[in-house]
């Protein structure tokens, strides 16, 4: 295992090394360890700060840094929250586009020490670009249009459209920066491929205590979990939102869709209770019925909605106020909300 395959568990060659190094992976995560201490860390960074890169680098050797890799994708798969995957890849492709950033430019100034940094020529051969991206001097490069298509897809300003680039003899011209994250967004690709990878008991037992750490994180360690009344107008500008747009009749996507009833679980909603507040008929409220039963255990446990943090990254905060800036979880906001109202502005919607 080398330095080069822990600062990129992507690329072909540290896939390799991995399966060359024949790790039970059972086994790994029953001892514990680095390996797995350094995933855990690796996801929950990911999650909450969308960088993967450790903390404290010198804690980790390389194999342990490399190892962590596979333990992180059976983490995020065993989560099995809405966002986690795309979040998670995109969290790798991030740390992974500073990095390769730095290899990069210093190769341009040196010139020298081969093997110890990432090379643009090995990063392309890896993603099968080597033939797809041609320099054409002055930090500008042609790019074929098919491989500009599949990298740029998911990018949405307006600047990477097709429509707004010229494009000549099939290929289209870009310069340094924009290379940089056209190979960010295959990373991310790379990495969110085959997840939720489908992971057998004897993995994830062994990692529950990592799991709950990781759950407790995101949602923000202890939120209020328990309320004597449901009232609407003092729930944060989040779910007010998205209530609206619910009622509205407008398609949440899953992870607002998740926020938003598991958010009004935790009030004292049933699932009954969630279509009647949401107007909801038909398809839309049985999948708010499946969700809700989905959501609790059998007895009677609610999974916590998303952290501030996570609503951020979600694109789900919005119409922040005062309270907003002294809390840092929606059911925060709502207890303080109910606590500093006078009683008789607490009316229960159920009445």
């Amino acid at each position: 295992m080398e330095a080069l395959h822990a600062r990129y568990p992507f690329l072909d060659a540290s896939r390799e090394a991995v399966s060359e190094a024949d790790v039970d992976l059972a086994a790994l995560v029953e001892e514990g360890g680095p390996a797995v201490e350094r995933g855990h860390e690796r996801v929950e960074r990911a999650l909450l700060e969308g960088t993967t890169a450790p903390e404290e680098p010198r804690l980790w050797s390389t194999r342990a840094e490399l190892l962590s890799y596979p333990i992180a994708r059976v983490l995020v798969s065993l989560l099995d929250l809405p966002g986690a995957t795309k979040k998670y890849a995109a969290a790798e492709a991030a740390t992974a586009r500073e990095r390769f950033v730095e290899d990069f430019e210093a190769d341009l100034g040196l010139k020298s020490t081969p093997g110890e940094r990432l090379t643009l020529d090995r990063l392309l051969a890896d993603f099968d670009l080597g033939g797809g991206v041609e320099p054409t001097g002055d930090g500008r490069f042609d790019v074929a249009v098919t491989a500009y298509l599949e990298l740029a897809g998911e990018l949405d300003d307006a600047d990477w459209r097709l429509a707004g680039r010229p494009l000549d003899a099939g290929t289209i011209p870009i310069t340094r920066p924009e290379l940089y994250t056209l190979l960010r967004e295959a990373v991310g690709s790379r990495v969110a491929e085959g997840l939720p990878l489908d992971v057998p008991d004897s993995v994830a037992e062994p990692l529950s205590r990592e799991l709950s750490s990781i759950r407790r994180a995101i949602a923000d360690l202890d939120p209020p979990m328990s309320f004597e009344a449901v009232v609407p107008g003092l729930f944060p500008p989040c779910m007010r939102a998205l209530l609206t747009r619910a009622k509205d009749g407008g398609a949440l996507p899953d992870h607002s869709r998740f926020s938003l009833v598991s958010f009004l679980l935790a009030t004292g909603l049933d699932a009954e209770g969630i279509v009647e507040l949401c107007s909801l008929s038909g398809d839309d409220a049985e999948a708010i019925r499946t969700q809700a039963r989905r959501l609790r255990d059998d007895e009677g446990t609610v999974a916590a909605p998303p952290s501030c943090a996570v609503m951020e990254e979600y694109g789900d905060c919005v119409n922040t106020d005062e309270v907003c800036e002294t809390i840092r979880h929606p059911l925060s906001y709502y207890e303080r909300r109910i606590d500093r109202s006078p009683d008789d502005r607490i009316v229960d919607w159920r009445q």
